[in-house]
């Protein structure tokens, strides 16, 4: 876990005092002030942990549509996290926008590195999009998903309920994800620790359970027919198969577990105005490309059928306050009993 909070600087403080003012400004004349003052900064850095084609497509329609430059710096979350504090520990600010897993965007809220920011924009979200401190918002949501091979499973077997796969007719049928832990923990706190906890005990006992590191190789399994019903899969791959003809489909128990990526504002941001420029584009214009390229949008104005279930949000400060718990829960109730 991370270490104590940044300190600031006074020269730090007082440029975090001035993003501030704007960072929270609901005036008429918001978008105005904010595009004159982007285009006098000309530029911003961001870290993601996107991939660069997809990041290259929203920059690209940033840039056509601001004429302002956008750099990018990708790595995966966890190096984004561990670059940002470096820097900004050695007073060193050089990132204005994050753009990268919720998971690490709280684990930099902690760290007093991210500036809240209050966009207009950010009332067209989805509920629970927006964290209540404002360090940074859900953009974009990996949903998981079950997914069947419709050869091997009928639609009317499948499990309306996690009880249901208590079923003889799951017994060596099941396939799960090596590192969900994020799910089981939201899960289980749906349904009560001690109940929770107890089903799918009974459920890796009685079924079996096979265990598969990563959710694209896993919903190939289904695909294959390798693992007839698997339990975590990101709603959107499974899709992508199904709609390239593979015999899948898929479906959730509501409500559906949602894991959230996001974007934030640095604190101490060279180029805060093009930042801000750059956070709302995400939730206005970025939206509809995201959903374009397949991606599940927090907007309520980019909505398609891969989010249009009730939904539970994996809860950050859970994830890395009881990391330890999930994770050695994990292991011993399904990756050690895995068959």
């Amino acid at each position: 876990m991370l270490a104590a909070g940044l300190g600031a600087a006074p020269a730090a403080m007082a440029q975090s005092a001035g993003i501030a003012s704007m960072a929270d400004y609901s005036g008429p004349d918001r978008q105005q002030k904010l595009e004159e003052a982007a285009r006098k900064e000309g530029e911003l850095l961001i870290y993601t942990s996107a991939t660069v084609e997809d990041m290259t497509v929203l920059i690209d329609a940033f840039e056509k549509k601001y004429g302002i430059k956008a750099r990018l710096w990708r790595a995966g979350g966890e190096k984004v996290t561990q670059r940002t504090l470096t820097e900004a520990r050695a007073g060193r600010n050089e990132v204005d926008i994050l753009e990268t897993d919720g998971i690490e965007l709280e684990a930099l809220h902690r760290e007093g590195a991210l500036q809240p920011v209050k966009s207009p924009y950010q009332a067209d979200l989805m509920e629970g999009a927006v964290r209540p401190h404002g360090d940074w918002t859900a953009t974009r949501l990996n949903v998981f998903a079950m997914a069947y091979n419709t050869d091997l499973v009928k639609k009317e077997e499948l499990p309306k309920t996690y009880e249901d796969l208590l079923d003889p007719r799951w017994k060596g049928r099941l396939g799960i994800e090596a590192e969900d832990l994020d799910w089981f923990a939201t899960v289980v706190g749906e349904l009560g620790e001690e109940k929770g906890l107890r089903l799918f005990r009974d459920i890796v006992e009685k079924n079996g359970i096979s265990v598969r590191k990563g959710h694209t190789l896993l919903t190939n399994l289904v695909a294959s027919g390798e693992v007839p019903l698997a339990l975590t899969v990101y709603n959107y791959k499974a899709e992508q198969l199904k709609n390239k003809g593979a015999p899948l489909d898929w479906f959730t128990i509501d409500p559906a577990i949602v894991r959230a990526n996001g974007v934030a504002l640095a604190k101490g941001a060279p180029h805060p105005n093009a930042a801000l420029l750059f956070f709302d584009f995400l939730l206005t214009d970025g939206q509809r490309i995201l959903l374009e390229r397949n991606f599940v949008t927090t907007s309520k104005k980019a909505q398609s059928k891969l989010n249009q279930m009730p939904m539970k949000f994996v809860d950050p400060a859970v994830v890395l306050d009881e990391n330890a718990k999930w994770a050695k829960l994990y292991d011993e109730i399904f990756t050690k009993r895995s068959r």
